[in-house]
């Protein structure tokens, strides 16, 4: 069966239905009345911010302004990592050699020197004893003990080493333009789980070996899953049954996804698993949004060899290198400093979201911030030049649009890429995969700058094809803004 569309009215169809939805083109209301829960970020306290950082919380970011798109009722959850006998640690390298600096007049970058030098303590008084006994491991263990047991000294310690760091990751989150509606953490589940533990019990799905609480996956080709250690102690994955059980009594979420990378592939088949060894049905709307590893410059991050590039430097760098490209290319640039920060961070952001979320990325500047190819910048760039054409365009008198003006294939081509702009966001959603929106968002823009090469936007006389022109580009501008929304990237009005 062949079809062949008639051009003019397909272009006055697909104009007009956009421009009648400024903004919102592509959004749907199919998630009025459900709620997504989106486990993203999720950053350790008293640790520094680092690249390896930014594909969790820019897919996770991503993926809630879609659901959001779509109708949904989204939860943000940044799942902090605050619990643990590395904060016992910290608070014996901060009062052995924190100079009696209060944590407040601090930074994590100097919580982070005194960890390390906690364990270099360590090691240095494991050599030095024949039974390789540590007594400043058994210090850090004991003041872990005392937040467990609510020591005032301990918690006010642990708390304010939390808000020291969530004020300067805030800050980083500001940049990104990142947003969470819960910060509960690790801790938080601590009350939680001996009821969960007791339900694992009675059930019959978790069972003793040799000392510790353990769920058999054999019968599933998986390893034990360890709910509670020999001591009595519990691991994160407790914590995680826990956290999804109250997610779900609290939330009540259709969806549940966890943005984490891929070396966690197994943990998450088992939490899946015990929920629903469980008998929570629920366990079906639960996924595991998995991502490659990040590199920079050809280089593999190693936190142990001391190569670790932290996300603030990464896109204050960006912003600086933004901003000579501007000084060069647009001098008289008005808000050349607002611009900058929306190129840069737009830049780092979109060449982490332009791949398959499940490529390994490796981060490079002459390819992040170039303004020609698949890129932030120049798909920013498009926006602008629309912005530019509709600013020209109000010196012409309004006219009724002539559409048969723009059935030449350049246009069609544009056409087609608005007109499919829905499905896009939709399958975006589906697959989890927001590289979906940034690649199709750049198709966009390299057909209309095509278009616009190739045919003269603005003609005096012919003020009913200028109209149908113009509209064509507003629709553009908008799909792209949009489109650029949905992946967390800024639209800048003039570049």
């Amino acid at each position: 069966l062949n079809v062949f569309l008639r051009r003019g009215g397909l272009a006055r169809d697909i104009v007009e239905a956009v421009l009648a939805h400024p903004g919102s083109w592509g959004s749907s209301e199919i998630g009025k009345g459900k709620t997504v829960c989106l486990d993203y970020s999720s950053i350790n306290i008293a640790k520094r911010f680092h690249i390896g950082h930014l594909s969790t919380t820019m897919i996770g970011n991503s993926l809630k302004r879609i659901y959001d798109f779509n109708g949904y009722t989204t939860v943000g959850i940044n799942h902090l990592g605050d619990w643990g006998t590395q904060f016992g640690k910290m608070i014996v390298a901060y009062k052995r050699w924190g100079g009696g600096k209060p944590i407040e007049e601090s930074n994590v970058r100097e919580l982070v020197k005194l960890y390390v030098r906690f364990h270099e303590e360590a090691e240095k008084e494991e050599a030095a004893n024949a039974d390789k006994h540590c007594a400043l491991n058994d210090e850090a263990r004991a003041w872990f003990r005392k937040i467990e047991q609510g020591d005032a000294e301990a918690v006010s310690l642990w708390q304010r080493m939390k808000e020291l760091t969530l004020k300067e990751v805030g800050a980083v989150y500001d940049l990104l333009g990142v947003q969470f509606d819960s910060y509960a953490g690790e801790s938080f589940y601590e009350d939680k789980m001996p009821a969960v533990i007791e339900e694992l019990r009675e059930s019959g799905v978790a069972k003793l070996d040799r000392g510790a609480l353990i769920v058999d996956l054999s019968a599933y080709d998986m390893p034990p899953c360890i709910i509670l250690k020999s001591d009595g102690s519990t691991i994160y994955a407790t914590r995680d049954i826990a956290a999804a059980i109250y997610r779900k009594e609290t939330y009540d979420f259709v969806k549940s996804l966890y943005v984490v990378a891929y070396q966690q592939n197994l943990h998450f088949k088992q939490l899946f698993k015990i929920i629903e060894l469980m008998g929570h049905d629920w366990y079906k709307g639960m996924e595991h949004v998995s991502f490659g590893m990040v590199s920079y410059e050809g280089r593999a991050l190693s936190t142990r060899e001391g190569y670790v590039v932290y996300l603030e430097d990464l896109l204050n760098k960006a912003v600086e290198k933004a901003r000579e490209i501007i000084e060069e290319k647009s001098p008289n640039l008005p808000n050349k400093d607002e611009v900058a920060r929306q190129v840069g961070v737009g830049a780092v952001v979109y060449f982490d979201l332009h791949n398959d979320r499940n490529k390994d990325i490796d981060f490079r500047w002459e390819r992040a911030l170039n303004f020609d190819g698949e890129t932030g910048p120049y798909v920013q760039y498009t926006h602008a030049r629309c912005c530019s054409v509709l600013r020209k365009a109000e010196a012409f008198a309004a006219a009724e649009p002539d559409y048969s003006v723009i059935t030449d294939d350049e246009a069609q081509d544009v056409l087609m890429l608005i007109s499919h702009f829905p499905q896009v966001v939709r399958k975006a959603m589906e697959q989890s995969e927001p590289s979906m929106i940034t690649r199709h968002t750049t198709q966009l823009a390299q057909a209309y700058n095509k278009y616009y090469f190739e045919h003269r936007i603005m003609d005096e006389s012919d003020p009913a094809g200028t109209a149908a022109r113009v509209n064509l580009t507003r629709a553009v501008r908008d799909v792209i803004k949009t489109g650029l929304y949905l992946i967390g990237v800024e639209a800048p009005e003039r570049m």
